[in-house]
Formats: C-alpha cells, sequence, structure tokens
C-alpha cells in the first residue's frame, strides 16, 4: 500500500512513525511533512488547503490512501478532492468537518442526537454575549465559532476578559462551565460503524499546576488509570455512536476521526467538544499503545468496511508525550533556533523514549525551530511513573534555546 499523509505536524510525525512500521506499507509519503518526517517518509511541497493540488500529488503517487491531518485542509474540503480524484482518503467531507469547523453547528447535531453536552448560546450581537454571559456567569466558557487552531477557547472567572474575547469573535458560542476532569476519546469511523480507541488525558495550559494563556497542548497521557473501566462503552453508546447515525440521518456521513473532548462531570459525562481528526498531542500516546498495524484500519474507515475489522490490540503500557515549546509560545513564538540533542536521544533512550517533530526545519546541516510546539517527546513503560521518568529524561538532552515545557504532565495520574 502506498500512503500519502497530508501535513507537517507531530501528529503527522506519530501517523508516518505508526505507518512507517507497518509492514503492508511499501511507500510512504508526507506533504508537506517536516524535518523529523523526512527521516521515515519522502516529503513532497503542496499548499494543503488547495484540494486539487493535493489531489494531483496523490494521483502522481499512485497513493492508494491519502491521510488528512490537520482540521483546516479538512474543513477546507481537500478530502472531498481526493475521493473525487478515485483515491480512498482518510478523513471527513467539507461538510462533515463542519463538526470541527463550527460549534454552533456542532451544537445541533448534539441536540439532534440526543447527546449530552453544556447548554449554551450562539451570539453574534454584543447585546447577545452580555444576556448570556449574565445568564451563566463565572467562570465564563467563550468559544470562537470557527477554527482557532485550538486556541479559540477562554474559560476565566473575568468578566472583561470573557466579553473581550466574545466581541473579538465574528460568532460566538457563550456555554455553562462543565466540572470535572477532562478526556479525549477518538473513534474511527466509516460512517456506520464506529470504532472507539483508548481514551486520553492532554494539558492545554502553558506552565505547570494548570496555570497560564490556553495552548494548543503541552503533553498528554494514556491510559486513564482514575476513569471507569465502563467509560469508553459508556461514550460509545451515549456520544460516538449517535453522533456518527444523526449526521448519517442528515446526509452528511462523517468519515474519518472522530474526537470527543469529554468532561466527567458529577451529572455524568458531557461533550466539550468534537475535533475532525486526530488530536495533537493525545495521537502521540494513543498510537504509543496501538499494536495494530495502522493502515489496514484508516483504508478500512476510508472504504465503508470497518465492520470487517478485526478488534484491535494494544499494549498494556503507558504512555507520555512531553511537549517542548519555543520562547515565548503561545503568544509570538521564535523560530529559527538550532535543536541540539536529538542524537543522544536516539543513542540513549531508544526504543522506550523518541523524539517526534511538530515545529522544526532542516538548515544545512542543523534542525532548527520553526514553530510555536517544536517537539513532541514521548516514552513508554510499564507504568505512568516509569513513562513520565523515561519522557523527562529525553527531554532533558534537547537543547534549544529559551525552550520551556511544563514539569507536571501525568504527575498527579502517576501518583495515584
Amino acid at each position: 500500500m502506498k500512503v500519502l499523509v497530508i501535513g507537517g505536524g507531530a501528529r503527522e510525525h506519530a501517523l508516518c512513525r505508526s505507518l512507517s512500521l507497518d509492514p503492508d506499507v511499501t511507500a510512504l509519503h508526507c506533504a508537506p511533512g517536516n524535518a523529523g518526517i523526512a527521516e521515515v517518509a519522502e516529503l513532497h511541497p503542496v499548499d494543503q488547503l488547495d484540494g486539487e493540488a493535493v489531489a494531483r500529488l496523490a494521483t502522481g503517487l499512485g497513493a492508494d490512501l491519502v491521510v488528512v491531518g490537520p482540521e483546516a485542509p479538512l474543513v477546507a474540503g481537500v478530502a472531498d478532492a481526493v475521493r473525487a480524484a478515485g483515491i480512498s482518503v482518510f478523513g471527513p467531507s467539507r461538510e462533515a468537518a463542519q463538526l470541527e469547523g463550527s460549534k454552533a453547528f456542532a451544537k445541533d447535531v448534539m441536540a439532534g442526537a440526543g447527546v449530552p453536552t453544556a447548554r449554551s448560546y450562539v451570539c453574534t450581537t454584543p447585546e447577545e454575549i452580555d444576556e448570556a454571559l449574565d445568564a451563566f456567569g463565572a467562570p465564563y466558557v467563550v468559544k470562537d465559532d470557527g477554527l482557532a487552531a485550538g486556541k479559540g477557547v477562554v474559560v476565566t472567572d473575568d468578566l472583561a476578559v470573557a466579553r473581550a474575547h466574545a466581541l473579538a469573535c465574528d460568532r460566538v458560542v457563550i456555554e455553562e462551565y462543565l466540572d470535572g476532569p477532562e478526556v479525549s476519546l477518538f473513534a474511527i469511523t466509516d460512517g456506520t460503524t464506529v470504532l472507539p480507541l483508548r481514551p486520553a488525558q492532554d494539558f492545554k495550559r502553558a506552565l505547570d499546576g494548570d496555570e497560564g494563556p490556553n495552548t494548543g497542548g503541552m503533553g498528554a497521557y494514556s491510559p486513564l488509570p482514575w476513569a471507569d473501566p465502563k467509560l469508553v462503552d459508556e461514550v460509545l453508546e451515549t456520544v460516538l455512536q449517535p453522533t456518527v447515525d444523526e449526521l448519517r440521518r442528515r446526509g452528511t456521513p462523517f468519515s474519518g476521526l472522530l474526537y470527543a473532548g469529554l468532561a466527567i462531570t458529577g451529572r455524568g459525562v458531557r461533550v466539550i467538544e468534537f475535533n475532525a481528526r486526530f488530536g495533537d498531542p493525545e495521537t502521540q500516546v494513543v498510537l504509543a499503545r496501538l499494536r495494530t498495524p495502522l493502515a489496514g484500519v484508516l483504508l478500512n474507515s476510508a472504504n465503508g468496511t470497518l465492520d470487517d475489522q478485526a478488534p484491535l490490540s494494544w499494549s498494556d503500557d503507558a504512555a507520555v508525550t512531553v511537549v517542548v515549546a519555543s520562547h515565548n509560545y503561545p503568544d509570538t513564538p521564535r523560530t529559527g533556533d538550532p535543536i541540539e540533542g536529538l542524537g543522544e536521544i536516539a543513542e540513549q533512550d531508544a526504543p522506550h523514549a523518541y523524539v517526534l517533530h511538530a515545529g522544526t526545519k532542516r538548515d544545512g546541516d542543523a534542525i532548527v525551530s520553526a514553530g510555536g510546539r517544536v517537539l513532541s517527546v514521548t516514552a513508554v513503560g510499564t507504568d505512568l511513573a516509569e513513562a513520565r521518568e523515561r519522557a523527562y529524561a529525553a527531554v532533558g538532552r534537547i537543547r534549544l534555546d529559551g525552550s520551556q515545557h511544563r514539569t507536571d504532565i501525568a504527575r498527579k495520574a502517576a501518583e495515584a
């Protein structure tokens, strides 16, 4: 099987790493990729938002499967263009990807499917914003209706901050605050059959103790030793399957990766948001534990044959990912700084720990930072404590001027 992965972050590096280990994958390509992905896949320049360009590339490569990683190409309809070219593609259509592209659309789908979620208002005027903020009170939860690269949500006790964020959005969803721990649960679906993966938890705030601004994610871990063993089955029954069924009923079947961001509240499981693609950095830890070869599962999703898929096989190991971010992330991150220590990790920490590249590029013989989140250092161990120890030992070898990372990823879960 020849596979083309679209994207260039750590999520795509995790996907490419898993696909490169699959004996059924005979050729692996990535566009545009990054310096780390280049070690396992052949890179190609492409405008990943240009569906026709992606389809031409896939056709020219003779790709049997295209895997669209990020949300922006999905919302732009890249999967539709590839399908129109007669190539199997893992990723939802433009219409179905509105589940992530529009918070208001997602709320409407959840209402139709009877999926438990926070009460909310969709607002377009200052008057509606003030009424909604007043109705729910603090803590205020304000979400940009459109894509915002994981940074469009503000949760604050400060009314002025909440109102300012709301006014800066064209259309905004204001909703009640959901208490309790958060869980990310991915499911692979072909529009009918839903195959849940193992749950993970990520860390959105920039600083230890969940302080600081929201980010795209500073780390993740799996499994969740504190979670109810029946959680996945419950979410499949009450959230994932009803949502897929509702989208199919509406004539917009969802095929690809359905990501449910969940709050485990005192009143039960509630959906915080849906995404239409693998999450970053949760993908790094979930795929680290997946034993089943990945390509066949994604192809079954793309081809509508997921009910033929054998049950997935999982490692009992735990996995932890720590994100190393550049100076001044998430504001205006500095780029172009050389990254050192990657060879030492490969020599001293592999195979238990490895580095997945996010914002990197090659500059002559050097690898330099090229984004806000630069690296995802991922490690596995017999339990979370061992995985944490290995991840942070590897992080300690990285030399990147001004870099930052959280020191408390998975700490509470490991000590519980």
